[in-house]
């Protein structure tokens, strides 16, 4: 989630391979072809070959779908295919004025890990404002009738702060991501360091807490842990979770973590029943070869199906943070995979 904090990465010309080493010393191979060139991005299955960090649920406006993800005002790409994506608009050109209250050591309009949904007749995206190392955040909400640039309808309004957490609370509030339930009801699953993984019910009319004294839930703990996402699958609500570090270019630990539970509050299970509140969490998707620290998972439909978006570290591209769209399946006990991925 803090891609300008990536260690300075060296790269080392081999033989058979390229080895790319960051400040710390650690270093890792990265695949090369027979020329000890890195191999073609397209030998990484599901890389849609673009800069992202951080990306928040694709979501369709009219014949395109778009994403936006961690980066100056909140940047954007949009695609009719999913394969070939084009930049689209940043959010913000400014700060919301409530910015340099709540959040000071914020600059430049860098905003973390945005998430988006559609209620009712207008576009309601979530998006964290922090600061490394600090959990004096807040999480914005901005909305927009629509996501087409040519539309004349189009503008993005500030709807002001969500949630927020200040240096006395025992949470975070950055990567925030919605979902909606069976019943229709909107909530907002957000945290990391500090107390782990928070929820809390959101009002669909305003798009904001839906009081400002609701419950806020606990949903799982661990050393590292962050950039949750909710999805509603066959009576389960599945709750993924990033553990690890980012950020680091080849050498980023992240790996992505599932339990889930018939509750959206929870507790949420892993596969040998361990509690998310206690480490637990069954490894869903994690390092193999050049595919390296896959963070902030999301799932939409397409065409009657369902898919998997998440970046990766692209070991070919010298740990460039990449997007990458994978087929999700479900196994016959009830469990997320994505089946032929790594292969």
């Amino acid at each position: 989630m803090k891609p300008w904090l990536s260690a300075f990465v060296f790269i080392v010309g081999l033989s058979s391979a390229t080895l790319a080493q960051n400040e710390s010393g650690t270093s890792r191979a990265i695949s090369t072809n027979s020329a000890g060139q890195p191999a073609p991005v397209s030998a990484i299955f599901g890389s849609r070959g673009i800069h992202v960090h951080d990306p928040g649920t694709p979501i369709r406006c009219k014949d395109e779908y778009w994403i936006f993800y961690t980066g100056r005002g909140i940047p954007s790409f949009h695609s009719k295919d999913l394969m070939t994506w084009k930049p689209g608009p940043r959010v913000f050109t400014n700060s919301p004025e409530w910015v340099a209250e709540a959040v000071p050591a914020n600059r430049y309009t860098h905003f973390w890990a945005p998430d988006i949904t559609r209620e009712g007749d207008r576009y309601l995206l979530y998006y964290s404002v922090s600061s490394f190392g600090k959990n004096r955040s807040a999480i914005g909400l901005a909305t927009n009738p629509t996501l087409d640039p040519a539309d004349p309808n189009f503008k993005w309004s500030d709807a002001g702060i969500v949630v927020q957490s200040t240096n006395t609370d025992h949470f975070n509030t950055i990567d925030p991501a919605v979902c909606r339930t069976a019943d229709g009801k909107l909530w907002l699953s957000f945290g990391s360091y500090w107390d782990g993984i928070k929820l809390i019910e959101l009002d669909p009319k305003t798009g904001k807490r839906i009081a400002p004294d609701s419950p806020m839930y606990s949903l799982a703990r661990n050393d590292s842990i962050e950039a949750s996402f909710i999805y509603f699958h066959d009576g389960f609500y599945y709750l993924f979770v990033n553990w690890g570090t980012c950020c680091r270019g080849v050498n980023s630990t992240y790996e992505i973590r599932v339990g889930r539970s018939q509750k959206i509050t929870g507790p949420y299970l892993d596969k040998d029943n361990r509690e998310m509140l206690h480490d637990g969490g069954t490894l869903f998707l994690g390092t193999k070869g050049s595919f390296i620290g896959p963070g902030h998972a999301a799932i939409f439909s397409r065409d009657g199906k369902e898919w998997f978006s998440c970046h990766f570290y692209d070991g070919t591209r010298y740990g460039t943070s990449t997007l990458a769209i994978m087929p999700l399946h479900w196994t016959a006990s009830g469990w997320p995979e994505i089946s032929g991925a790594m292969d």
